[in-house]
Formats: C-alpha cells, structure tokens, sequence
C-alpha cells in the first residue's frame, strides 16, 4: 500500500547543458510525463527538479532521476530516449510476483493488481463467476478492482461493452424536477464510477468511449426492460437498491455478460420503509452455481490508514450501542 504521506525531494542536474535538456525536455515536455509516469508533480527551477507527492512515488522518481543524471554524463541520450528508460524503469520496478498479478496499467504506467488477500480473492472470482457480490467498508478496492477488470475484458474482446450503474436514491422519484438533461440530472449519483474510470484511462480516450457507448454510465432505474449481453456490468452502491430494484437488475443478466456488484451494508441510505436488495440477495443467493460472494472488512481499506481506524471505530460504536439497548430491553422485561 502506497504511503499517503506528502514529501518532497530536490535534485541538483548540474551545469551540463546536455544533462539539462535530456532530463527536463524541450518546454519541460519530459517533466510533464515524469509527473504522470511517477504520479508525481515535478518542477524545474534553475538547474534544481523538485519532486513532490506521495513517499514511495517521490522515492521512486528520485531514485530514476538520480541514476539517469549519472548515465547521462557518461553515455548522452536524447529527451525521448530519457522518456523511455524512465518508461522501462517503471515496469521493473514491479516485482515478479506482482507481474502475473496485475490486471491492468493505467495510462500513466501505474499497474494496478490486488493488494490484499480478500482482493486477490475477489478478482479470482471475477474471473471464474458469472455473477460476484463484493461486500464490505469503504476503501477496501470493490468498485475500483471491478473496473479495471472490466477495462481488462474490453481490452482483451471478451465482452464489447462496459454498462456502470448505481442506485440515485436522494433523488428517488424527483429527477424529473431536477435542471438539465439525464445525465446533468443523475451525474453527482455516479462521479465516482466516473471518477475511477479518469483514474485508468486518459480523459481523451474515456470521452470517447462514452461518446460511443462502449462505457455506459447510467442510474440503476434505467435498466429496466434491457436484457444486456456481451456486457461486463457493475453495480455499485448496491446496497442502496431496493428488493424490487436488485431482482430487476439481476433478471437484466444477457448471454456473455459478467456482473460485479458491490455495496457495504452498513451504509444503507433507503427511507426506514424499504428493505435493502443487497440484504434479500444475500439471503436468496447464497450457493448457486455461477454466483460468488467476497466479503472485505476494515483490513482491506487501502486508503490513508486512518480510514482502517475510523471505520473499526465505527463498528466498535455500533457494537457497544446495540450491546446497551440490548441490556436496557432486558431490565425494561424484568421490571414488567
């Protein structure tokens, strides 16, 4: 897991012109793909870079540098030639091990795999299901795992279309009465399918993936009377679905399509009224051939690691609220 402390380095290039214009680039061209390579921000002032962002990326990027400055002063490369030794200094930097495991590389050379045991578990099961519920706290990869595997399918031809789509429950029946189009309407419901989405692949190839409709992103209401094949679709928020909502979506199941959803049932938002579909499927579900259930807990959060803490701080809260009500209902009987 990537430290999410902020650092920052420098790195005298010295007065070697060659060295200069090799490393930084014509109109800091190769500092502008350093930054994306590294997922990291870097600066030239003078004969100085600076490098900022988090640790282990700094470390990396500082490291590279460092080593090419003295490659260079023996063996003058070209900008472009610094580009691609940065390029192939990356893909060594994963190790063997984690090779076999990557899904997919994004498109700033970050190689995305699982990083926990129950990770490694659920993108296993995506592979060999046609059907994975992916249940547990914030922060433990459900919906991001999920995508990449679903670009990872795109990439390889094994369906032809990505469908993303997510309960809008504040907006329940009103949307009609919100400004805008659909998408301007249901947009705030799906940034972060959106959100993971920019995060894999370029602006300019996701727009037009979704100009064209290889990536469909659209509120689960809108499923209704589509049967989807050749389709690797994702359900997020799923526990915000209701019973009715969760059996339509499941029945929307094509020929060559693959399903993820994903939820964490701690955080329902329905109105007290209605039962979660992620509950009931759970329930329903459970040993049917072809469906797999993957359960993530506060030691998957792969987030900044205070994210681990609040959420068991949470449920501790929880637990010690329900044991109280529990022994007050108790003493209430006896008193009766």
């Amino acid at each position: 897991m990537s430290s999410a402390e902020k650092v920052e380095e420098r790195v005298d290039l010295g007065s070697f012109d060659e060295v200069f214009y090799a490393v930084v680039g014509r109109a800091d061209e190769n500092l502008k793909y350093f930054s994306q390579l590294f997922d990291v921000k870097m600066l030239a002032r003078g004969t100085e870079i600076t490098i900022r962002g988090e640790e282990d990326r700094v470390k990396q990027a500082y490291d590279f540098i460092r080593s090419i400055i003295k490659e260079l002063r023996s063996h003058p490369m070209t900008a472009q030639e610094v580009r691609e030794r940065a390029k192939e200094y990356v893909s060594k930097a994963v190790p063997q091990e984690d090779k076999e495991n990557i899904i997919l590389m994004t498109h700033r050379r970050k190689a995305i795999l699982p990083k926990t045991r129950t990770q490694k578990i659920y993108v296993d099961a995506i592979k060999n299901n046609d059907v994975v519920f992916g249940i547990g706290p914030a922060g433990t990869g459900k919906t991001y795992l999920a995508m990449a595997m679903a670009l990872a399918h795109l990439k390889e031809n094994k369906v032809n279309k990505i469908i993303l789509t997510r309960p809008a429950v504040e907006a329940g029946e009103k949307l009609g009465f919100l400004p805008g189009g659909i998408a301007e309407k249901v947009d705030p419901y799906l940034r972060p399918l959106y959100d993971a989405l920019y995060d894999m692949v370029d602006y300019d190839k996701a727009s037009y993936m979704l100009e064209r409709n290889i990536i469909e992103i659209a509120p689960l209401a809108f499923m209704r009377g589509r049967t989807l094949n050749d389709a690797f679709i994702i359900l997020d928020e799923a526990q915000n679905s209701t019973k009715e909502q969760m059996k339509m979506f499941l029945t929307r199941i094509g020929f060559g399509s693959k399903v993820v959803i994903t939820g964490d049932i701690t955080q329902i938002d329905l109105p007290k009224r209605e039962h979660s579909g992620l509950v009931e499927a759970i329930k329903v579900l459970q040993g049917i051939e072809g469906i797999s259930f993957v359960w993530f807990t506060e030691e998957d959060v792969v987030r900044h690691p205070i994210v681990a803490r609040i959420i068991k701080a949470y449920e501790e809260f929880e637990r010690s609220k329900e044991e109280q009500d529990t022994d007050k209902t108790a003493q209430e009987d006896k008193r009766t």
